[in-house]
């Protein structure tokens, strides 16, 4: 039999002002316990134990006028529950409140003078001591008692912040047009209330225009900042990690710890630091609680961050994905359906499926080691090492070797339809930089894009593609779970790709099996999933659409080196 918890608090308070009714109160190491004390002629009722790991915060108040005087120890919970219209379990607001009354003086009756018969011989009282009263432990004020009540409970509830310090400086970025267009009214409703309660100072600033918040923190002064929280889509992060990137002090500054509030479309990575936790799926207002309820709790992870170098010899840093072919047709296409929120991408996976098209182009690899693989993911029939075949030397696959026409690809049975926003929408400024920035950390497996990949590397024989799809963290969208076995910092790459030759119907079951992360487990032989290192993409065909973290970037040529454990991030 396990011992029983030590209690190191307890004490009798009342309740609300207004609510006649007392409380016995225990505080242990992990749980907050209160039991309503019996009254007359009133059952006995049971007591409620809260978990203090489920606490972001606890304060003292003095009294009002109107509650008696005294004061009041608040502390506030995020137990997760369910709701009758969800079978899955979600983190919802608890608020307990204890009221510390005033002392009062024990009655006692009026000194009365004893009863005395008339004179008679003296009489003589036998020697007494002088009375004396037992001893008690000092009065605490009502407030004084209220604060260490809530000091205590503050210091077991496992609000940490121990790698960034207390109190917590906070600078949070808002896209006030991500998703819906209800980031800011998600923000006052659901966190401005629980960073108060957690007792995080914060600063909001409101984004105006793109690359407002890359400009921002690549010129600011970080040292006035102990957390920087970004509450939008992915995109507005994806500018945050770069404008880090791009600093002088990189190094330094990418080690800011970073937080993610999903107030967008995508929600991915939120969706992802959700999963990572163990807990069941959730989504939109209960996410963003969830969410909250780890940035409160401050506890800081490492996170991968992937090197992307193009042959426009730009190189981006990318936390999420990156994708060719459906997947970013269906990103960039779906925007015209921003005002659905996360349903935009299911009218966009259905307009795109109603014309599929087919890509042409040239993929290869550096496969994870063996010891990082699972067991049952292995290297597809269709991939070749440089060294085994021929017509599949290095020497095929360098820059120079955009050599298709869009008449191979359309004789094929397929149509390639330009992407309404390929080539025509905003694309991050060019930079006469050469191919490997001189910011961030050298991409040691990867060679310039102009030569051959090096000879233990994979290339892939099939030269049409559907899609094709980088990923390193769990979720592709808030329901879409890419990437089922990814974790934060695993030093992976999840690369699946879908071959030319896919049904419609088949395509389709692939996205909804998606959305429980069964897809690798369909068996199509069109798709191919392989844990990576390293990998190289030349399309083929003459327009297309890239994109990085779901945002558009330069159609052509692109590599990418995954970092492990590069970048910090707030999650349990």
């Amino acid at each position: 039999m396990d011992p029983l918890p030590r209690v190191h608090m307890r004490g009798e308070f009342a309740g609300r002002p207004g609510r006649k009714v007392r409380y016995a109160v225990s505080l242990t190491e992990e749980e907050l316990t209160f039991q309503q004390l019996k009254t007359a002629g009133a059952a006995a009722r049971s007591g409620a134990v809260l978990h203090l790991r489920d606490c972001v915060g606890s304060r003292a108040f003095r009294g009002g006028g109107g509650g008696g005087g005294g004061a009041y120890f608040s502390a506030y919970f995020y137990p997760r529950r369910r709701r009758w219209t969800s079978p899955a379990e979600s983190r919802q607001r608890t608020e307990v409140c204890f009221r510390v009354e005033p002392h009062r003086e024990p009655h006692r009756e009026p000194h009365r003078e004893p009863h005395r018969e008339p004179h008679r011989e003296p009489h003589r009282e036998p020697h007494r001591e002088p009375h004396r009263e037992p001893h008690r432990e000092p009065h605490r004020e009502p407030l004084e008692e209220a604060e260490r009540w809530a000091r205590a409970i503050g210091a077991r509830s496992g609000v940490l912040y121990r790698e960034v310090g207390w109190p917590c400086r906070m600078l949070l970025l808002l896209n006030p047009r991500s998703g819906k267009g209800h980031a800011l009214s998600l923000f006052t409703s659901h966190v401005q209330h629980m960073l108060n309660e957690a007792g995080i100072r914060f600063t909001l600033i409101v984004t105006k225009q793109q690359n407002h918040a890359r400009d921002l923190v690549r010129e600011a002064d970080l040292s006035q900042w102990d957390v920087l929280v970004i509450m939008s889509g992915d995109g507005l992060l994806f500018e945050v990690v770069n404008g880090l990137m791009e600093r002088e002090d990189w190094e330094d500054a990418i080690q800011t710890p970073l937080g993610i509030l999903p107030g967008g479309s995508g929600n991915a990575l939120a969706a992802s630091i959700h999963r990572y936790s163990g807990f069941q799926p959730v989504s939109g207002e209960q996410l963003l609680v969830s969410c909250s309820f780890m940035l409160c709790k401050g506890v800081v992870s490492r996170m991968d961050l992937t090197s992307v170098c193009m042959g426009s010899s730009r190189r981006l840093f990318s936390f999420l994905s990156l994708a060719w072919g459906f997947v970013a047709d269906v990103d960039i296409e779906s925007e015209k359906y921003r005002h659905m929120g996360a349903a935009r991408f299911t009218m966009g996976t259905l307009v795109r499926l109603a014309s599929l098209r087919v890509y042409q182009g040239r993929l290869a690899y550096l496969p994870a080691q063996e010891s990082s693989l699972s067991p049952s993911v292995t290297a597809p029939p269709s991939a070749t090492h440089t060294d085994m075949s021929p017509e599949l030397q290095p020497s095929t696959l360098g820059f120079s070797s955009m050599r298709h026409s869009v008449g191979n690809s359309q004789s094929l049975g397929h149509t390639l339809h330009d992407s309404c926003n390929s080539n025509n929408s905003y694309k991050a400024e060019r930079r006469d930089t050469c191919s490997v920035s001189s910011h961030g950390p050298p991409d040691s497996l990867l060679v310039p894009l102009d030569q051959p990949v090096p000879s233990t590397w994979t290339v892939v024989q099939e030269e049409s593609f559907v899609l094709v799809l980088a990923m390193y963290q769990s979720h592709l969208a808030e329901d879409l779970v890419g990437a089922p076995s990814s974790a934060l910092e695993d030093g992976i790459i999840h690369l699946i790709y879908v071959k030319a030759g896919i049904s419609r119907s088949a395509l389709l079951r692939l996205f909804l099996a998606m959305e429980k992360g069964t897809h690798l487990a369909t068996s199509c032989p069109h798709v191919v999933y392989v844990k990576v290192r390293a990998l190289r993409l030349e399309p083929y065909s003459p327009k297309g659409t890239i994109t990085v973290d779901g945002e558009l970037v330069d159609y052509g040529p692109v590599q990418a080196q995954i970092h492990s454990g590069l970048a910090r991030l707030i999650a349990s």
